[in-house]
């Protein structure tokens, strides 16, 4: 039991780290691969509460994939040899107000709940296996999965159309 603790712990501690890592870090491959840690981090929490196929989907897909995408794109956009851009002087006063509301709202929930965890409730064999995951994915939340995946596009677009250099007109 204390190795679970230990384990657990560790890996909030490399998660939060990496997290900080990447929101402070003032090169954008820097902020890459401490996302790539980031997301290491999460799959390995995915498989502690034994989720091997989305923890083995975190990794492929986010570690591996998208992270490789958008390292390409930092790489063909030279995004990590742009200047540090001038910031709005509104910008900073209100992200340290809603973040702040954000840690109030987060210390009232914990407050308030009702201090009853749920029952856990009976899993059956076919449980998170792919064949479930896939049926669910595509009947019940294949809505969801199309909105995400323009949402994605929409920040590839985004991200070229903020690295590509004023004086280049395509």
């Amino acid at each position: 039991m204390l190795i679970d603790w230990i384990i657990f712990f560790g890996l909030a501690v490399v998660a939060i780290a990496s997290g900080i890592g990447l929101l402070l870090s003032k090169n954008a491959i820097y902020a890459a691969l401490n996302l790539i840690a980031n997301f290491t981090a999460v799959a390995i929490f995915y498989l502690i509460l034994a989720a091997p196929f989305i923890a083995l989907a975190q990794i492929a897909v986010y570690a591996g994939a998208i992270m490789v995408l958008f390292l390409f794109v930092i790489m063909l956009l030279g995004a990590e040899r742009l200047g540090g851009t001038s910031t709005l002087r509104w910008q900073r006063p209100l992200a340290i107000v809603l973040g702040l509301i954000l840690i109030v709202e987060t210390v009232l929930v914990f407050i308030n709940r009702s201090g009853a965890i749920a029952p856990i409730v009976e899993v059956t064999a076919d449980f998170g296996s792919p064949a479930a995951i896939g049926e669910s994915l595509f009947s019940t939340y294949l809505l969801p999965f199309e909105v995400i995946s323009v949402l994605l596009l929409a920040a590839m677009i985004g991200a070229i159309v903020l690295t590509r250099r004023r004086d280049q007109k395509a």
